[in-house]
């Protein structure tokens, strides 16, 4: 069997991982012209540690989470999550890692695997013995089966689906890292700062570095063109906590990346003969419950599994197709209601949500932060590639 995967990011990547981990042959195709510095972070919740450590991939270059904590907008902790014991008892640490350094591990733990840049996928055609990937330069490439792991503007899902709008939720999101140290953010160690319609996010990463992140509610229009720059953020949060503001003090502009808030309706239909979906292009979500890379982790290992037991490539794709759908439905579902209650800009609710944060029983903040983390891998097979 050989597969193509559209699309050179997190999902990709580990779906050209778990590829070859299985015996099977995989080329990656990337519309990008060179591989870029993405300037942020993410972090890997327990559900993709797992499937990661199963393929033998190194994520020395994050930094474990070991403290994560919500606070007010001067820096107070409204409430510090059990995220100790919550890894305990996945089995698994959440790791922050820079998205260009995961990358790079991703691309290493692929080996030989063709990947070729500049490849802009014009568009695909399914043929007697599999499918043919057209690229917009005129080149092609054929397989028996091809995967778009290709974001949120995925061009195979609008052939698969049609082309359709993305969903804006009406708030800009800030991100960028950089080197950093201070005290009231040790290593090991998350902040979320929550105001009215505001947020910061404050992550180590190691090696010096924090991700840093801020959200501001805005018009739909005004999120999707939102073009100013480090000064006007700095004036978003004067006088929150003196580590938000030196953080962002500290950055060069140019370091500092600008996205809408957005994510799709659910797709339920991900496939179309021999091709299918994986990630952002199947299910992009909000990232409020960070599992935005770590479900299109699942997804490769998943779908690489199927792939590997059933011989016959169209059932392989739908069982993946039916085995993934509803825990990402969920993710979709849960990572919307949980930016809604972060988001809130009525003082009054604001002050509730505060409230309940600081008073609600523990073993509910665990149930909460366990559910979207818990998967079962597969028992596998894995041969050397």
């Amino acid at each position: 069997m050989k597969a193509i995967v559209i699309g050179a990011g997190i999902g990709g990547l580990t779906t050209a991982v778990a590829l070859r981990r299985r015996g099977i042959e995989v080329e990656v195709y990337e519309a990008g012209p060179q591989w870029r510095d993405s300037g942020t972070g993410l972090g890997l919740a327990s559900n993709a540690t797992k499937v990661l450590d199963a393929l033998g991939v190194d994520l020395s270059a994050g930094s474990p989470l070991e403290y994560f904590s919500i606070r007010t907008t001067a820096g107070k902790q409204l409430r510090e999550l059990p995220i100790g014991a919550i890894t305990a008892e996945l089995g698994s640490p959440i790791v922050n890692i820079h998205r260009t350094d995961l990358i790079a591990t991703l691309r290493a733990a692929a080996g030989d695997t063709p990947i070729r840049l500049g490849a802009r996928l014009s568009g695909y055609t399914r043929t007697g013995d599999g499918v043919t990937a057209l690229f917009e330069d005129g080149t092609s490439a054929h397989g028996d089966v091809l995967i778009g792991a290709d974001g949120i503007g995925s061009q195979v899902r609008a052939q698969v689906a049609g082309a359709a709008p993305v969903t804006e939720h009406g708030y800009v999101c800030w991100l960028a890292t950089v080197p950093f140290s201070d005290p009231r953010l040790p290593a090991g160690h998350a902040n979320h700062y929550w105001g009215r319609g505001v947020r910061f996010g404050l992550i180590d990463i190691g090696g010096g570095r924090v991700y840093w992140w801020g959200t501001k509610n805005l018009p739909v229009e005004q999120a999707r063109t939102w073009n100013g720059g480090k000064d006007a953020i700095a004036t978003v949060f004067a006088g929150w906590a003196p580590e938000v503001t030196e953080v962002i003090d500290r950055t060069p502009d140019a370091a500092i990346h600008t996205v809408p808030a957005q994510d799709r309706p659910f797709l339920e239909v991900w496939g179309d003969g021999p091709v299918t979906l994986l990630g952002d292009a199947a299910h992009p979500m909000l990232t409020s419950l960070s599992q935005g890379g770590s479900s299109s982790v699942e997804d490769a290992y998943v779908l690489a599994h199927h792939l590997a037991s059933d011989p016959d490539p169209l059932s392989a794709l739908r069982g993946y197709e039916n085995a993934r759908r509803d825990r990402t439905r969920m993710l979709v579902a849960q990572s919307r209601k949980l930016s809604t209650l972060e988001q809130i800009q009525n003082p009054a609710v604001v002050r509730l949500r505060d409230a309940v944060i600081r008073v609600a029983p523990m073993s509910v903040l665990r149930k909460q932060n366990l559910a979207p983390m818990r998967f079962d891998l597969p028992v596998e097979q894995f041969v050397e590639s």
